[in-house]
């Protein structure tokens, strides 16, 4: 076979200096995974490393203020109450079942606040006249204490899950929204004016260029709200709807049932930290695909 017969010729692609297109594919998913598996490891080691220092603050507070252990639990006095006592079973039942229904009002709030926060959000940016007109209003109704607008909020929207909706909906909205609009102004300017250099309008700027640049602020957001979400739940069943852990917290605490209330508070805190661990998964995967960055490397 001849240096310029066809046979050799064809052959010429794959040894040249180009990787051929199955290895292109494989090598960008192994980089995909990669960059995936670095940020779900940030993500473990800071969960880690917060409860252990959660712990070793809480051992220390109690020892250093002398705290009276009839009031004061420590984590070995939970862990007896929620497992090894005699009751704990019937304990730990009631704790699990408050769990589950606030954790499906945090649900709601953050839903309501997140999709609110974006509708807002893009507004402002689409629209310059509504942002100077409604940012003030925002940011003085948001230096108002939710505890002062529970009565007025449990008046209007009742005592049920709408309330709670609100209420939890209130605390995720305004972190949410200052992150969003700062997220959907960080695209770069060249990428702006590409789109529109070809005919896009604002709209299609958003769309190409904003919202996967707002990616990264719209998971901070998310970490700070998550969390938000659940205490702004726990608030509005402690306050307003007499149901949740929120309820259940507050009458343990009447009754002088410590153990139950630092067990109440123990599974909480152990909830927000996983639900906190699950967004950093679901922005490992999301922002490796498709984040700014997520070019990168292949």
């Amino acid at each position: 076979m001849t240096a310029g017969s066809p046979a050799a010729t064809a052959a010429e692609p794959a040894t040249a200096g180009s990787a051929p297109p199955v290895a292109a594919a494989g090598r960008g998913t192994h980089v995909l995974l990669a960059a995936i598996l670095l940020r779900v490891g940030r993500t473990v080691l800071s969960v880690v490393a917060s409860a252990a220092v959660i712990v070793g603050l809480w051992y220390a507070f109690i020892a250093v203020f002398d705290l009276n252990p009839l009031v004061a639990k420590d984590p070995q006095a939970v862990w007896k109450y929620l497992f090894t006592a005699d009751k704990a079973a019937e304990s730990r039942r009631a704790i699990l079942d408050g769990l589950w229904h606030t954790l499906g009002d945090a649900g709601v709030g953050y839903a309501a606040g997140t999709v609110a926060a974006i509708v807002v959000a893009v507004t402002f940016v689409l629209f310059r006249s509504v942002e100077r007109a409604l940012m003030p209003v925002a940011m003085m109704l948001r230096s108002v204490p939710l505890v002062a607008m529970i009565p007025l909020l449990t008046l209007i929207f009742g005592r049920g899950l709408t309330a709670v909706g609100v209420i939890a909906g209130i605390i995720v909205f305004f972190p949410s929204l200052v992150n969003l609009v700062f997220g959907l102004r960080s695209g770069p300017p060249a990428a702006a004016d590409l789109v529109l250099a070809y005919g896009g309008g604002p709209a299609t700027v958003l769309r190409k260029v904003a919202l996967p640049s707002a990616l990264p602020a719209l998971f901070v957001s998310a970490r700070i709200a998550v969390p938000g979400a659940v205490i702004g739940a726990l608030l509005a069943e402690w306050l307003a709807t007499g149901e949740g852990l929120g309820y259940y917290m507050q009458r343990a605490q009447q009754t002088f049932n410590y153990g139950g209330v630092w067990a109440s508070v123990v599974v909480i805190t152990v909830a927000s930290i996983a639900l906190y661990a699950v967004v950093g998964f679901v922005e490992a995967i999301v922002l490796a695909r498709y984040g700014p960055n997520s070019g990168r490397g292949r």
